[in-house]
């Protein structure tokens, strides 16, 4: 986010004022200019505090819900986070900043290849990326100490959930309706899971496979 720019510092003040406090999650924001990864038709509306549409009939989320997960998934900087849904790019983007890598899943190949060049293009070499299933996660890099899901699964993330370390934290929407619970699981020394929910939201499903395209 441009450090210049006054609607960059509106919407960061927007962000503290509705709960993200985490010095560490406004500064990462801060770091991450939002433009970069809207459509050139939305480009007035990149420093609004709302969701846009990107292709493939996904969305850019609301900054407020990117950081407000996470702030909920408390990323260290020696953390390894797994990323479930690429989409824009935008939330990898930020995590990368606060972790010490970022293994990030997603199922419609257009996507990844556009959120690749962006993220080249901001200079980030602690994100690795993947087209596939992020319902059943990245097992070869497993297990990771933070998960974080961008599209809202209709059950509880099992799989996922398989693929974090003791005491890791995931923070994913669950859901089937239009209208999900944003939940966040926490690992306990007995290989079981607390489940906290913190508010509702709205996502794309999380669907199964890889989509086809074209």
């Amino acid at each position: 986010m441009t450090l210049g720019d006054d609607r960059a510092g509106r919407l960061i003040l927007s962000l503290r004022r509705q709960g993200v406090t985490d010095a560490r999650v406004l500064a990462a924001m801060e770091q991450v200019d939002r433009s970069l990864f809207v459509h050139e038709r939305f480009l007035d509306q990149a420093w609004e505090d709302q969701a846009l549409p990107i292709d493939c009939a996904q969305t850019i989320s609301q900054p407020f819900i990117v950081g407000l997960m996470t702030q909920a998934l408390q990323v260290g900087p020696r953390h390894r986070v797994l990323e479930i849904g690429t989409g824009s790019g935008y939330q990898c983007a930020v995590l990368s900043y606060m972790a010490r890598f970022v293994y990030t899943v997603e199922r419609y190949k257009s996507l990844l290849t556009e959120a690749e060049i962006k993220m080249k293009r901001l200079g980030l070499e602690n994100v690795f990326t993947r087209h596939g299933d992020g319902g059943v996660g990245w097992i070869e890099q497993a297990p990771f100490d933070r998960i974080m899901v961008t599209a809202a699964s209709p059950h509880e993330p099992t799989e996922l959930l398989k693929q974090l370390k003791p005491g890791g934290v995931l923070v994913a929407p669950v859901g089937r309706t239009s209208v999900q619970m944003l939940n966040r699981y926490t690992g306990q020394p007995d290989g079981s899971f607390t489940r906290e929910s913190l508010c509702e939201v709205r996502f794309v499903p999380l669907v199964e496979g890889t989509a086809k395209e074209g």
